[in-house]
């Protein structure tokens, strides 16, 4: 075989590819958002930031494999894309690996110290204990973090990169950095004037080990050992007198170590056991402190005992008995998780004064556990502890389980307390077209679930400042409802830092000056805003009006809690309107054992070496294989099969170009690769605006009296097929099913390397060796100028097809033969196929012809000769329905099966012994054979 030209290498292979496009994408600015495109033109994306705190894994490249999808089929579309990067840099995190990281850990109270270098760098530093940490100040540690989070930056762009995602590299941002901080403050100070965003003292979930606030949608249950301990409560005067019972009250609970915080006794208020004590009091054990006993909704008859007590505060139930009952507070826990040196109010006689001083400075484990000693020294307490396993709540990064501590800190409105405001958001989600629908359940679910406020504050360190100061009044006591609030257009602001408006920093801390609030936004409370940030809300009011609301959100499924929801009312309040048109929600990556795969589960891939590996069009074809909304195993199976996929697309396309003469003209120039394409069309492509040289004339051969470009039947009907899969995948990337798209496209292009190419490999040399140089300008017969037009389009619109998915092997085909980059031509369209394809009405004829030459190599195969050996005559029986397709095929079929002499029969006609002698003589095979299927009879093989 003579080898390809020099343009096309002898050997193609995907390996490699990745560098190489990148760097070239990167310095044409193919995927460079061109701003001069008015709001119509423009598709844009709200790309999700991934967290900066560690690796990428394969559920990463799951979805964003996804999202990049839908860019490319935009921009192939004629839409001009916005598809930024943003890195959210900011939270826990963040701070948990620098402190692991570095060695170190933040003490707000230390002073800066210039050029400070830590005392560990590299791995993780987890044998570093937390004790051994080296504290350090605020600016200190936020350097730190900013210097960690850059490398991780630079690795997470260079993974991105190798994948191939089509982002405009030259629009990426941070949620830390200032702009981000600009515009979350910003829209802080709007809802702070708006009554949006307020301040309130409250019981608050916490987090003992971060020692910071915790929101509703952070929580995650996790299952956990515990036991119900069954403890007496003692009538107090009241009770004893209205019941004329001395008998004990036995409540069961998992939270004895609390009963100093027990403020009441609650039923539901149907319990008839429970009714006569409803007004009354009892003592609580150890602690003898009176409490009432109440009733409400929410207790449960069918759990213990059916009677409970509410502490301030042992979970969120308790929250709403204390708010919703009008009961006092008895806080007896500390924001380190340890209990209070000092009993509180309540506690005052000196036989509670004594027991709580045995719990005072304990944690919780080993505070319940000598509160369960003293049950039992008392008999109070009826037998042993009660093992079981319950729910827990956590934050969802955090390690031990979360208290419930009363602290002052900052909320926004989201419909959790204002019934017509939830109402709004409902409407909105239903406004929001969700993809796949049903995910559309789950933000209307969280939103009826709500139960308090958004709480945005946190008290940590790296993120951004909640831009507040407070006057201090002559005592130096801070006046909270007396704000001080910094002017848009000094944004942003650190009020750790920087002095109160109207004051000097020699005023900071000082009776009659300010204090700077301390505390940080939650993380959800920047990447809510994401839209805002990238569209330069701010700063570029003419972008954002382009690019707002935008077209698509994608983001996975566990994040519609926060993300998706949080985004969605800062929109509502600020803009009044949705933040996008579309929720792409993809679904998770499960192991082996069908389990979500995580990191705090430890069965995560990270994917790089499945990148370098399998290659990145492999790996992108196996997250494509999945449809949004579905969870997907992972399966290096199917990566594999990608890889193949690939390669047949490099391979099949070498064929094509070889086979129809325009490898040659492409080795001369691009140009004359262009030229030579729409001769071997007849023009049917029409112009391309990408196009660099001047097109050729038609191919008088390759035109019918119709104008057709394509006359044989066979090359008709696959470009009836291809027609038909243009429409189906078009239709399927407008409706976000990205993976019918794909399916439908390569269903096609295997039938089409397995069955077409080799049916019409003769036809199309027209006579030259396989391989050999073919001139696409030169006189060919009528038969060849169909098949190479046929080959020519068929490859053209492949190309397109996969364009979304395989980026890399498509971009290494077009520029073999065309100017410009596939990721910047048009998409395909049915019509000039179904002009070239005539009156063929489907793909039947190729499926036919298919099975025919199948048919005729399992002869061969079975015989174990070679597919090259002749057959000097064979008789081809056909199912009645096939063989007006086979007749139609059969030089083609003679020319690929090696055969001299090839009669094609009605299989139904060829079991009747009295037509033509065909069949048996005795009719026996009537009995047996089956018409439906193709087989052969009386095959003379060549010597």
């Amino acid at each position: 075989m003579a080898p390809m030209t020099a343009r096309i290498p002898d050997k193609a292979t995907v390996d490699g590819l990745e560098d190489r496009w990148n760097e070239a994408w990167e310095d044409q600015g193919t995927y460079r958002f061109d701003e001069s495109k008015d709001r119509e033109q423009i598709y844009s994306i709200d790309t999700p930031p991934p967290t900066v705190s560690g690796s990428l894994h394969v559920g990463h490249v799951f979805s964003y494999t996804h999202t990049d999808a839908v860019a490319r089929y935009q921009r192939m579309r004629g839409r001009e894309v916005f598809y930024p990067m943003g890195w959210d840099d900011n939270g826990l995190p963040t701070e948990r690996r620098v402190q692991n990281y570095f060695g170190v850990r933040c003490d707000p109270h230390l002073p800066y110290e210039p050029g400070f270098e830590p005392p560990h760098e590299g791995g993780e530093g987890k044998s570093i204990k937390a004790a051994d940490q080296q504290p350090i100040s605020r600016r200190n540690f936020v350097e730190l973090c900013e210097r960690l989070t850059e490398e991780d930056e630079k690795q997470f762009e260079a993974l991105w990169r190798h994948l191939g995602l089509s982002v405009d590299w030259s629009r990426t941002y941070q949620t830390i950095a200032p702009n981000a901080q600009a515009v979350a403050q910003q829209a802080f100070v709007r809802s702070l004037a708006r009554g949006e965003a307020y301040q309130a003292e409250a019981p608050t979930l916490w987090d003992v080990t971060f020692r910071t606030a915790v929101a509703q949608a952070e929580l995650e249950d996790r299952e956990r050992p515990g036991a119900y301990h069954r403890i007496a409560f003692e009538p107090a005067a009241d009770l004893e007198e209205a019941t004329g019972s001395y008998d004990s009250i036995w409540i069961e609970t998992t939270r004895p170590e609390l009963l100093p915080a027990c403020v009441a006794l609650v039923a539901h208020p149907d319990d008839e056991r429970y009714k006569p004590l409803f007004g009354k009091h009892v003592r609580t054990p150890l602690f003898g402190v009176e409490v009432p006993v109440v009733a409400h909704r929410l207790a449960s008859p069918d759990k213990g005992s059916g009677i409970a007590m509410i502490c301030t505060f042992g979970d969120v139930t308790d929250v709403i008995w204390w708010r919703e009952l009008d009961l006092p507070m008895r806080s007896v826990l500390g924001r380190d998780g340890r209990f209070a040196a000092d009993a509180p109010a309540g506690l005052d006689a000196p036989d509670a004064a004594a027991a709580y001083a045995e719990l005072a400075g304990k944690t919780v484990f080993s505070a319940q556990a000598r509160v369960v000693e003293m049950l039992q020294e008392a008999d109070l307490m009826d037998g042993d502890p009660r093992p079981i396993s319950h729910p827990v709540k956590f934050y969802e990064k955090g390690d031990k389980p979360l208290e419930i501590v009363t602290s002052r800190q900052w909320y926004i409105a989201n419909g959790g307390r204002d019934a017509a405001l939830r109402g709004s958001l409902l409407e909105r989600g239903a406004e929001l077209d969700f993809v796949p629908a049903h995910m559309g359940k789950r933000y209307e679910n969280w939103v009826n679930g709500l139960t308090g406020d958004w709480l945005i504050s946190r008290q940590r360190f790296f993120g951004v400042p909640i831009p507040v100061w407070y006057p201090l009044d002559e005592d130096g006591e801070p006046v909270w409802d007396q704000r001080i609030v910094p002017s848009e257009d000094t944004l942003p602001v650190d009020p750790s830092v920087d002095a109160a408006p109207g004051f000097s920093e020699g005023q900071r801390d000082q009776p009659g000056g300010f204090v700077g609030e301390l505390d940080i936004m939650d993380t959800w409370a920047t990447s809510s805003l994401t839209p805002q940030i990238v569209g330069g809300w701010r700063d570029d009011p003419e972008l954002f009006a382009k690019v707002f609301p935008m077209d698509l959100r994608p983001q996975g499924q566990d994040i519609i809690r926060t993300w998706l929801f949080s985004t969605l009312v800062r929109s509502h309040l600020e803009h009044g309107v949705l933040p996008w048109k579309h929720a792409a929600i993809s679904g998770w990556i499960l192991d082996p054992d069908r389990k979500k795969m995580s990191k705090s589960k430890g069965n995560v891939v990270t994917p790089m070496g499945l990148l370098e590996t399998h290659g990145s069009d492999a790996v992108r074809y196996w997250a494509a294989s999945a449809r949004l909304g579905t969870d997907a195993a992972f399966d290096e199976g199917q990566m594999k099969v990608g890889r193949r996929l690939a390669m047949k697309v490099l391979n099949a396309s070498k064929f094509v170009l070889g086979a129809t003469g325009i490898a040659t003209a492409a080795d001369e120039s691009l140009a004359e690769g262009l030229r030579a394409t729409d001769h071997v069309t007849g023009g049917v492509l029409g112009a391309d605006p990408l196009a660099t040289g001047a097109a050729g004339d038609p191919n008088p051969a390759a035109l019918d009296s119709t104008g057709s470009p394509v006359t044989e039947p066979l090359d008709r009907a696959l470009l009836a097929g291809l027609a038909d899969v243009v429409d189906k995948a078009g239709a399927a990337f407008e409706a976000y099913d990205h993976t019918r798209a794909l399916e439908v496209a390569e269903t096609l292009f295997w039938t089409f390397c397995d069955d077409y190419l080799e049916l019409v490999k003769t036809r199309a040399y027209d006579g030259a060796a396989p391989g050999e140089q073919i001139d696409p300008f030169a006189e060919c017969s009528p038969g060849a100028a169909s098949a190479r037009a046929a080959l020519t389009l068929a490859l053209e619109t492949f190309l397109r097809l996969f364009a979304p998915v395989l980026p890399f092997a498509t971009e290494e085909v077009w520029s073999w033969f065309r100017p410009g980059s596939v990721h910047r031509a048009p998409w395909p369209e049915s019509a000039p196929l179904r002009i070239a394809a005539g009156d063929a009405p489907d793909m039947t004829l190729v499926g036919a012809a298919g099975e025919a030459l199948a048919t005729l190599r399992k002869i061969k195969s079975e015989a174990k000769v070679s597919q090259r050996t002749e057959l000097v005559s064979v008789d081809l029986l056909v199912p009645e329905s096939q063989v007006q397709a086979v007749f139609a095929a059969k030089a083609d079929l003679m020319a690929a099966g090696r055969v001299r002499a090839l009669q094609i029969v009605d299989a139904v006609v060829a079991l009747d012994p009295g037509v033509d002698g065909e069949g048996p003589e005795d009719g026996s095979i009537g009995s047996s054979a089956d018409t439906t299927v193709m087989r052969t009879e009386n095959v003379v093989f060549a010597d």
